[in-house]
């Protein structure tokens, strides 16, 4: 499991390193000092696991993740008791409290279920359903997979996510999100929408020559007609 320590405590992250040289399954790659520099690593290295302060100068580590396109697995580490709460809601991995203690750290790394992500084929390969993405609204934050995002929506500067029974709002337009995805798993249905090809449930004629996708569990998006037969041909109709 290829790792990185991105504290901006330098004694913090040595005693990290110190204590994970007992787990032999655990590869350390680097360590980072704050958020940029993290930043750069995880986009050259691409590490499984992020070992991820959140309180750090400049970027807190919530605003790390929300640069990436797709984020690793990610055990928090805090010294402040209500940011390991507020980890903890956002279903990462685990979170460790600062100082860390060799059995904690065992009890995380021991819990973990193959947190490894597949490897991509073919370098700079697009998000796949394999892949999760970080989305923090507010103060609510989530990884979310993607093969559980339904759809996404335009809204102005913003793009809603649909899954489960959310839909927050991150700031991004849907241009970049579509160069992003890989288009066997995603399909742009119109200048507003990017839906999930393996949530799609039924397809019906609509007007103008369009269509109307019914998802798996009651959503509808249209296909603009310019769209429209571009879809047909990917789902073989």
């Amino acid at each position: 499991m290829r790792a990185l320590v991105i504290d901006d405590e330098r004694l913090a992250r040595k005693e990290l390193i110190k204590l994970l040289e007992d787990f032999p399954e655990i590869e350390i790659l680097g360590e980072a000092a704050n958020a940029d520099e993290a930043f750069e690593l995880i986009t050259t290295l691409k590490p499984d696991l992020l070992f991820l302060d959140i309180q750090m100068p400049g970027k807190t580590g919530f605003e790390l993740l929300e640069m990436l396109d797709s984020t690793p697995n990610v055990i928090f580490t805090t010294a402040y008791d209500e940011y390991a709460l507020k980890a903890f809601e956002v279903n990462a991995l685990d979170y460790l409290l600062k100082p860390i203690q060799l059995d904690r750290l065992n009890d995380t790394i021991t819990k973990m279920e193959s947190p490894q992500k597949e490897v991509a084929e073919e370098t700079g390969a697009k998000l796949s359903l394999n892949d999760q993405v970080f989305v923090k609204d507010g103060d609510k934050c989530w990884f979310v997979s993607l093969k559980n995002i339904r759809y996404f929506e335009s809204d102005g500067n913003y793009i809603k996510v649909y899954f489960e029974n959310f839909k927050p709002m991150i700031h991004k337009s849907l241009n970049a999100l579509d160069e992003k995805l890989n288009n066997r798993d995603f399909f742009r249905a119109s200048r507003k929408h990017i839906i999930n090809l393996s949530w799609v449930e039924s397809i019906e004629p609509w007007f103008n020559g369009g269509l109307m996708v019914k998802l798996k569990g009651g959503d509808k998006v249209e296909v603009s007609r310019r769209q429209a037969a571009k879809f047909k041909e990917k789902m073989s109709l």
